[in-house]
C-alpha cells in the first residue's frame, strides 16, 4: 500500500494506521479522535470491512489510548450504516471490556450500553446477550466485572426465556468467589432490579441481595444500601411490611458492625425512607434513626446529621418531638466538631417542620449554644442559614435572641466567620427596619471597611451598596456616604483605598446629585496622592462612573431600572461631569510617572469612547 500517495482510494485508512502505530501516544490519540472523520471519507462499508476489524486488532495499547477508543467507538453507529450494522462495533467492544485498566472497561461498558438501545430485538439477541454470557463466563475477572453493567440494556429487549437466562447468568455473579466482581455485582443489581416486574423482584432478586448483604467483605456490604432502596421502590409500599427477610436483612445493615456500612444507610437515610411505606418508618426506621445518631462514629453521626430535615419531615409532628429530639440536642455538644458543624447546616431546617413555639422552645437554646462553638464552622453554618428560622419565628424575636451572638461574631478572629455575618447584614437589615439598624448595626457595618482581610473590606463595600438598595439614596447620603468619604483623608493608605473602592461600588446605587457632591470631589481629591497604587483605582474608578453615568437616568439610580431598560443616552448633567471633571482628570494620570497608572488611565479613556470627540 503506498500511503505517500493521496490519490490512491486506501490512503485515508493507510494515514491512520501509520499513526495509530507511530511511537508517540499523543499522535495515536489525536488519530483516535479523528476516527468520525476517516469513516466518513471510507465510507460504511468499508468501515465496516476494514476500519473496525483493524480496531479490532489494535486493544494492545496505552490505557489513554483505549479509553478514547471505548469511548468513541459508541458514537460510531452511524458511521457504520446505521442501527442495522450496530452490532459490527461489538467486538472491538467486548475485547475492550476486558482490558485491565478499569477506565477503558467502564467506557466500553458505557459504549456497549449505548449501541445495545439502538439495536433491534433480533440483534440483542443473536449478538448482544451471547457477548454479556461471553464476558460472563470468561476466566479472568475483569470481563465478569464488565458483564455486571451489561445486563440491564439487552433485558428490556429480550424474550421471557432469555430473560430468565440472564437473571440466572448475573446470579452467578452474585455468587462470583472474587470479592470484586461482587462488589460490581451490588453495584448494578440496583439497576437491573428497575428493569423487572415485583414479583420477579421479590421471587429472584431479593435472595440475591440478601446473599450479598451478608458477605464476608463490608465493602460489598454496604453497596446493597441501594439495591434496598431500588427494591423498595419497585415492590409497592403496602406489600414491604410482609417480605420479612427485608425487614430483618434492613435491620442487620443498620446495625452491621462495618462502620463503614452504616454510613452508607445513614448517608441514604431520606431516600431510604421516601421508598419504603409509612408503617416500615414508624416501625422501623425511626429507631435506627436514632440509633444512628448515637453511633460510636463520629462518621455515621456526620452523615447522619445531614439527614435530619429531609427524614423528620416525613414524620408527624408529635414523633419528631416524643423519639427525634432529644437525640438531636445531645449533637449540639457532640465530642466532634464535624459532627456539630453537620448539625450547624441542617438544624435550621427543622424550623418549618417544628413550628413557631416548639422552634422557640427547642431550636432558639440550640442555636445560641452553637453561635458561641469553638469550632468556627459550625458558627458559620448557623448563620448562614437562619433565614429558614426567621420566616417561621420573625425577625423581632430572632434578633433579640441572636443579636448579642452576630456582634460577638462580627468581630470573631476568623475571617470566614466575619465574612458570613457581612453576607447576612442586608437580610437582617431589612426585616429590623432602618432605626434598629443605625443603632445595633451601622457602626459595626463601617467597622468592616477598615479590616485587615482584603476579602471582609471588598465584602463590605458589596453590603453597603446592598444597605443602600434596601433603605435608599437619602439613607446613604445621610448615613454611610460622609463616613466612607472621610475614610478618604485618612493617613493609612489602606483606608483611601477602600475609599475607591467603596465609590466604585456605591455608584450604580446613587444618583447623580450623589456622585456630583460626594463621589467625584473625593476621587478628584485622591487624584494626586502619593501612592501608585491609589491612583490607578483611581483611574479605574474614573472608568466606572463613566459607564454608570452613561447609563443613569436623570432621575433615580441605576440599580432602580428595569431588567432590560435603558436611557437614550447621558443626561445633560452627567455628560457634564464626563467632559468636564473625568476626561480631565483621566488625561492627566495618562501623563502620569508610574506605568500602571498610565495603562489604566488610558484604559478609562478608551471606555469613554465618544465622550472623547467633544471632550474640551
Amino acid at each position: 500500500m503506498d500511503v505517500q500517495n493521496p490519490n490512491d482510494e486506501l490512503y485515508p485508512i493507510a494515514v491512520l494506521i501509520d499513526e495509530l502505530k507511530h511511537d508517540d501516544v499523543l499522535l495515536r490519540l489525536n488519530a483516535i479522535k479523528k476516527l468520525s472523520t476517516i469513516a466518513l471519507a471510507l465510507g460504511a462499508d468499508r468501515t465496516r470491512d476494514e476500519l473496525i476489524p483493524f480496531l479490532d486488532e489494535s486493544v494492545e495499547d496505552e490505557d489513554e489510548v483505549l479509553t478514547a477508543l471505548s469511548e468513541e467507538l459508541g458514537n460510531f453507529v452511524e458511521y457504520v450504516g446505521g442501527p442495522e450494522y450496530g452490532h459490527v462495533l461489538l467486538s472491538p467492544l467486548e475485547n475492550l471490556a476486558a482490558i485491565e485498566e478499569p477506565l477503558v472497561r467502564e467506557k466500553a461498558v458505557e459504549s456497549l450500553n449505548k449501541i445495545c438501545e439502538d439495536l433491534s430485538r433480533a440483534q440483542v439477541e443473536e449478538y448482544f446477550i451471547p457477548l454479556v454470557i461471553r464476558l460472563s463466563k470468561a476466566d479472568w475477572f475483569t470481563s465478569k466485572i464488565s458483564a455486571t453493567g451489561l445486563f440491564t440494556a439487552p433485558y428490556k429487549k429480550a424474550s421471557p426465556s432469555l430473560q430468565e437466562g440472564l437473571r440466572q447468568q448475573f446470579s452467578q455473579l452474585v455468587h462470583d468467589d472474587t470479592p470484586m466482581v461482587r462488589r460490581q455485582a451490588a453495584t448494578n443489581l440496583a439497576k437491573f432490579v428497575q428493569a423487572m416486574p415485583p414479583e420477579v423482584v421479590v421471587n429472584e432478586m431479593i435472595p440475591l441481595f440478601q446473599h450479598l448483604a451478608q458477605d464476608d467483605q463490608d465493602s460489598v456490604r454496604l453497596l446493597t444500601v441501594e439495591v434496598l432502596i431500588s427494591i423498595a421502590e419497585v415492590v409497592p409500599k403496602d406489600q414491604h411490611s410482609s417480605h420479612v427477610v427485608l425487614l430483618t436483612t434492613l435491620k442487620n445493615l443498620f446495625g452491621d458492625k462495618s462502620w463503614r456500612v452504616r454510613y452508607m444507610v445513614a448517608n441514604r437515610f431520606e431516600k431510604l425512607a421516601k421508598a419504603v411505606g409509612d408503617e416500615v418508618v414508624r416501625r422501623d426506621l425511626v429507631p435506627a434513626f436514632v440509633k444512628l445518631l448515637k453511633d460510636s462514629e463520629a462518621e455515621v453521626r456526620t452523615a447522619i446529621a445531614g439527614q435530619i430535615p429531609g427524614f423528620c419531615g416525613l414524620l408527624d409532628r408529635q414523633t419528631l418531638l416524643d423519639e427525634i429530639m432529644s437525640a438531636v440536642e445531645d449533637l449540639v455538644s457532640d465530642s466532634s466538631q464535624h459532627v456539630r458543624a453537620a448539625l450547624g447546616t441542617q438544624i435550621s431546617g427543622l424550623a418549618p417542620i417544628l413550628g413557631k413555639e416548639e422552634t422557640i422552645a427547642h431550636l432558639l437554646p440550640m442555636f445560641l449554644q452553637m453561635l458561641k462553638d469553638e469550632f468556627p464552622d459550625v458558627r458559620l453554618h448557623i448563620i448562614s442559614k437562619l433565614e429558614l428560622v426567621n420566616d417561621v419565628i420573625g425577625i423581632e424575636l430572632l434578633s433579640q435572641s441572636l443579636l448579642p451572638a452576630i456582634v460577638q461574631l462580627a468581630e470573631d478572629k476568623q475571617w470566614r466567620v466575619r465574612l458570613a455575618i457581612i453576607e447576612y447584614i442586608p437580610l437582617l437589615a431589612k426585616q429590623l427596619g432602618v432605626e434598629f439598624f443605625d443603632e445595633k448595626l451601622g457602626n459595626l457595618c463601617m467597622s468592616w471597611l477598615g479590616d485587615t482581610v482584603y476579602s471582609i473590606r471588598e465584602a463590605a463595600t458589596q453590603n453597603l451598596k446592598k444597605l443602600t438598595e434596601v433603605f435608599g439614596v437619602d439613607w446613604a447620603r445621610q448615613t454611610i456616604i460622609p463616613k466612607v468619604m472621610a475614610m478618604g483623608n485618612q493617613t493609612n493608605y489602606l483606608y483611601r483605598m477602600t475609599t475607591c473602592t467603596a465609590i466604585t461600588t456605591l455608584a450604580p446605587a446613587v444618583n447623580i446629585e450623589v456622585i456630583n457632591e460626594f463621589i467625584l470631589p473625593m476621587i478628584n481629591q485622591l487624584i494626586d496622592d502619593r501612592i501608585p497604587n491609589i491612583r490607578f483605582n483611581v483611574a479605574k474608578s474614573y472608568g466606572v462612573l463613566i459607564n454608570v453615568l452613561r447609563q443613569l437616568p436623570a432621575e433615580g439610580t441605576l440599580t432602580e431600572m428595569k431588567p432590560g431598560e435603558t436611557t437614550d443616552g447621558p443626561s445633560p448633567v452627567a455628560l457634564d461631569l464626563i467632559q468636564k471633571q473625568i476626561l480631565p482628570s483621566l488625561e492627566k494620570l495618562r501623563a502620569d510617572q508610574d506605568r500602571d497608572v498610565r495603562y489604566y488611565a488610558e484604559q478609562a479613556l478608551l471606555g469613554a469612547g465618544d465622550f472623547m470627540i467633544t471632550a474640551p
